[in-house]
Order: structure tokens, then sequence, then C-alpha cells
């Protein structure tokens, strides 16, 4: 019938001319189709990196914040434990358990070495009397409260009387000797001798 190889004429050679032909551009098409190919695989590792590395940075923060609670939280337990130390009663309990006994007035040197204000010596107050308990009578001890009386007080195992709430506190010798918890102030001296 008709050749293969022969040129198409009229409208069959017009549309031949209009579509292309096969080899050529199928040629060119691979490299940009490889280019379009490796483009999307590179985006989506390069997504897939990223994205990783966002929940990594995530779980690293979230610890981060979990360490935050954690120390603010210490910190605040152990400013309550410095604001508790610093009350004025717990100072003055720290205080006393040291032997510190309240200062008198205060005087002051001047420059010239003259003394402004009258130096009084710092004592300390006579200790509050803390009821003690007492323990339970016994026979013999109640036979013998009976004995003495429902003014007297009653005698302790070691032999001394219990202060009743009301008595005062009774001073104790003079020719006693000082406690041993105020502590011997040194006589005041004068700049310069």
């Amino acid at each position: 019938m008709s050749r293969a190889g022969a040129p198409l004429k009229g409208r069959a050679g017009r549309l031949a001319r209009l579509m292309p032909s096969a080899s050529p551009s199928s040629a060119a098409r691979t490299p940009f189709v490889l280019l379009v190919v490796l483009l999307l695989g590179g985006g989506l590792i390069t997504l897939l990196l990223l994205n990783s590395a966002l929940n990594e940075g995530s779980f690293r923060l979230s610890e981060l914040k979990r360490d935050t609670t954690e120390l603010t939280d210490e910190q605040q337990a152990l400013q309550r434990d410095v604001d508790s130390y610093s009350q004025p009663g717990a100072l003055e309990r720290r205080a006393r358990e040291l032997g510190m006994v309240p200062g008198g007035s205060p005087a002051f040197l001047d420059p010239d070495g003259t003394v402004r204000g009258v130096p009084t010596k710092a004592t300390a107050p006579p200790p509050s009397p803390s009821p003690t308990p007492s323990p339970e009578p016994t026979p013999e001890d109640g036979a013998q409260a009976d004995e003495a009386g429902p003014g007297v007080p009653s005698p302790t195992p070691s032999g001394t009387a219990t202060p009743s709430p009301g008595a005062a506190a009774e001073p104790e010798s003079e020719d006693a000797p000082a406690p041993e918890n105020t502590p011997a102030t040194p006589p005041p001296t004068t700049p310069g001798r």
C-alpha cells in the first residue's frame, strides 16, 4: 500500500509537521523529570529532618521547663526557711540559746574622744518560771502532802519545792555565782589609752 519512509503530502503532512516527533522530545523530557523528582525527594527529606529537629527541641524545652519549675519550688522553700529564721521571735530565741542578752542603752564615742550617752551594762533578765510537770503522787507522797497541809507545795522527787503559779520567783542570794550564760563585759575604754 504506502511506503513507510515516504513523505506525507497534503493534509497529513501538515499535521505531521505540527506534531513534534517522538524521539527528540522524550530525550529532552528525561532530565527535567529527574530534576523534578530529585527536588521533590530532597524537599521531603528536608521537611522530615526539620520536623525531627523541632520535635527534639520541643522535648528539650519541656524538660527545661520542668527543671525550672522544680528549681523555683526549691528556691521558694529555701526562701521560706530564711524568712522563718529571720523573724524577730526566732532571732531572739536563737540569741538566748547562744547566751546573748538584750543590750542596754547605747553610748557613742565622738571623734574627739568624749562619750555621748550613758553606757549601761547589759544584764540578763531573770528566767521566767516555767511550770515543771509534777509526777503523779504515790501513796507515800500523797500522805506527806496531806500532812503538810493544803497551802504548802509538795516536794518533787529531787527534794526541791515547785513554786506555785501565783508565787513570785525568789531572788537568789547575792553571793551566788553569776549564771554561766551571761558573758562578762570588759570595762569601757577610751580611744588612745
